[in-house]
């Protein structure tokens, strides 16, 4: 089974959230709404409906009972759904929507939809006359707006009240617009350039709010629904299940990044390794996508507020092809300026997702200890191949055979298994791979809602390697990578290094419907500790500052995300007393990492993070943003010269020298200044000089290679 493209597929969420953004200054007299038609269920809708409440009933992971509470919670999901940000609906829109609060439950079970379709139509009406008053204080210009007035925008309303009134959404607006302005200002566009900018942004948002169908609402609702499981089920309308494959294709071509709908925006969910964007090094988890420009000239579309499917159409192309997007930086300050960034798409080839080695010096004194090293992209395996009987099909476990081989001709001293940005794949590979290292034993434990528990391990009692081992993780390393460090853990095998993993322990199935799929979630990962894989993920040994938020990239990210848990613990052997020498490895880490620029830089990147990410709140006051913008420059500007330092590359004066720079294409190669690698090769030569004794004492087990 397939873990990798299931695992993050699940995250592409369809929710059609027209929200706009931004807005302007001096209350006006409203225009008269465009008139809103009242959209109703299709009769098939029904029993679709009750083919769905049906699958979730019986064939769910979690056994949840579709009642009173769960009603309840079905809408305060559906209202977040449709208006995260709070701009839309009024408070007295929500106060007469609480008369469905202990019915959606049984009308879901009947197959009835009206309520999801009535709080929906007012949700469209009420955007029609948002992004109308918009409009209207764009004809009335941009000298209406008072940039030197003291004034604030709070920019994450999904906790606050709901607004009282029209008045009170229309000076919630204004605000918008003038932080709109203000960041197009920033970015360098003159008061002309901003005010056409916005009003193709809010009509064309206007022109798709008109545009949705009985099909698009609902998916929205259904989704809403199956989200309360958990965020991986999800109903797929006709029109998105045939594009099930290609939107899956986005790992495989067009730019290789993996997008989620967020609000108004497209986020990045991750990036492919060896992927164009991955390639390119200026697209980051995290980072969102408001605009999309085709080729090195032609305009940029402002896609703030559209689809997700609409977006991933633009973004999508030939082979060969530029694609420009216009990004806002998860890296950059809340109210800072946008950036254009270009890239080129292709096909992400097999070959450079494949497996590669390096050797990395670690010098202690007068000896020079040579540590392997192994990067895996992905958890591959060309099944077809394999099936047609080709000797030489390509599979990670085969590759990382044949490299250790190669590895232990060159006389290593120790093997680091680099997993980092690997978001899984093939969960046969992930066992085989562990097969390499350790004898016979269970490697993974799936159980499904029953309880019924199913075990998969190695049966080869051959060894590839039986060196000092350890595997290096991050927040991006999901799936099949989870299975692969935690067993190695579990055995104490080898050591953990890096940072939490993703935490994504849950399997998923499609299941056809008389109109559309069901992707549901059906069982879930557990290690061989009895300890799951999910929300939590890994736990390094030895832990390094992370530049990932894991508020907003991981499993506990993801609303309603199944909990951890633990089972009955698998019988296993493993290599004892590996874990007396944890504390060890730690203190020697702990005290090179205080003394090493590296950890510095990523010490105080992370804190410059945090500091971004707590601001709540931005001045609309254009001489204050100006200032916080030029401080906040000098500081990326200072921690990219030190990043670029660390890396022998030369210091940049200004950032927007970034944009123009071309990234060399490292795809097929392992960055052997990359502090991160280096100071895993050190902690393993601790951990040989720690632990090889007591492994030889305790197991038995011959050290030699």
């Amino acid at each position: 089974m397939k873990i990798k493209s299931r695992a993050f597929s699940l995250l592409i969420a369809f929710l059609i959230i027209f929200a706009a953004s931004n807005c302007a200054n001096t209350v006006r007299t409203q225009k008269p709404a465009t008139s809103v038609r009242g959209l109703v269920p299709s009769p098939h809708f029904s029993e679709t409906t009750v083919a769905i409440v049906d699958y979730l009933r019986a064939g769910h992971y979690r056994r949840i009972e579709i009642d009173d509470a769960l009603s309840a919670k079905l809408l305060n999901q559906y209202l977040r759904d449709l208006d995260k940000s709070r701009s839309y609906f009024t408070i007295q829109d929500i106060d007469e929507f609480q008369r469905f609060r202990a019915q959606l439950d049984d009308e879901l079970q009947r197959g009835n939809l009206a309520a999801g379709y009535y709080i929906f139509n007012r949700y469209q009406q009420r955007m029609i006359e948002r992004l109308t008053y918009v409009l209207s204080l764009l004809d009335a210009g941009l000298d209406q707006l008072d940039f030197d007035k003291d004034e604030t925008l709070e920019i994450d309303r999904e906790k606050a009240p709901w607004l009282e009134d029209t008045e009170a959404l229309n000076d919630e607006w204004r605000k918008r617009l003038k932080n709109a302005v203000l960041n197009l200002r920033l970015s360098g566009k003159t008061d002309e350039e901003s005010a056409e900018k916005l009003k193709s942004r809010y009509r064309n948002q206007l022109k798709r709010v008109q545009q949705v169908n009985s099909d698009d609402v609902f998916q929205t609702y259904i989704n809403a629904f199956t989200g309360l499981y958990d965020p991986h089920t999800q109903y797929f309308s006709p029109r998105i299940s045939e594009n099930f494959d290609i939107n899956m294709k986005l790992s495989l071509e067009g730019i290789g990044a993996v997008l989620q709908a967020d609000d108004e925006y497209t986020k990045v969910v991750r990036l492919v390794p060896a992927g164009p964007a991955d390639k390119a090094g200026q697209l980051k988890p995290a980072d969102r996508i408001i605009g999309v420009g085709q080729g090195k000239n032609g305009k940029v579309i402002d896609v703030t507020g559209w689809r997700l499917d609409d977006v991933v159409h633009l973004i999508r192309g030939p082979k060969g092809t530029v694609v420009r997007l216009e990004i806002f930086g998860a890296e950059r300050s809340t109210g800072s300026a946008s950036k254009v960034i270009a890239i080129m798409r292709d096909m992400v080839k097999l070959e450079e997702q494949s497996a590669k080695k390096e050797i990395v010096e670690v010098k202690r004194g007068a000896q020079t200890f040579k540590v392997g090293v192994i990067s895996i992209p992905a958890f591959y395996l060309d099944f077809k191949a394999k099936q047609a009987g080709d000797p030489d099909y390509k599979s990670t476990t085969r590759d990382v055979h044949r490299l250790l081989t190669k590895l232990k001709n060159e006389s290593i001293d120790g093997l680091v298994i680099d997993l980092r940005n690997n978001g899984g794949g093939s969960l046969h590979e992930a066992i085989s791979l562990t097969g390499l290292f350790i004898r016979t034993g269970p490697l993974v434990l799936i159980r499904n809602p029953d309880g019924q528990i199913q075990v998969m391990g190695d049966r080869d009692p051959s060894l590839a390697y039986r060196g000092p081992l350890a595997v290096l993780v991050n927040r991006m390393s999901a799936s099949a990578s989870e299975i692969f460090a935690g067993a190695i853990q579990d055995y104490q095998r080898g050591i953990v290094i890096g940072g939490q993993t993703f935490g994504k322990g849950t399997v998923q199935a499609l299941h056809a419907l008389d109109r559309g799929q069901l992707k549901l979630t059906q069982s879930k990962f557990y290690r061989i500790s009895g300890a799951s894989t999910q929300n939590k993920g890994v736990i390094p040994d030895v832990s390094y500052p992370s530049l990932y938020d894991a508020d907003e990239i991981g499993e506990s990210a993801l609303p309603n995300a199944l909990p951890w848990d633990t089972i009955t613990t698998g019988h296993h052997p493993n290599y004892k007393g590996m874990a007396a020498v944890i504390g060890k490895l730690r203190a020697q880490h702990d005290t090179r990492a205080s003394k090493a620029p590296g950890f510095e830089y990523l010490l105080e990147r992370r804190e410059y993070l945090d500091k971004v990410k707590g601001k709540t709140a931005v001045s609309l006051i254009e001489a204050v943003r100006r200032k916080e913008r030029a401080k906040s420059d000098a500081i990326q500007l200072e921690l990219e010269n030190k990043r670029r330092t660390l890396l022998g590359l030369k210091p940049i004066n200004k950032l927007s020298e970034l944009e123009e720079e071309q990234i060399p294409d490292t795809a097929n190669k392992i960055d052997k200044n990359d502090p991160l690698l280096k100071e895993s090769a050190q902690v393993l030569i601790d951990f040989v000089a720690l632990a090889q004794p007591i492994i030889a004492k305790n197991s038995g087990i011959d050290q030699s290679q």
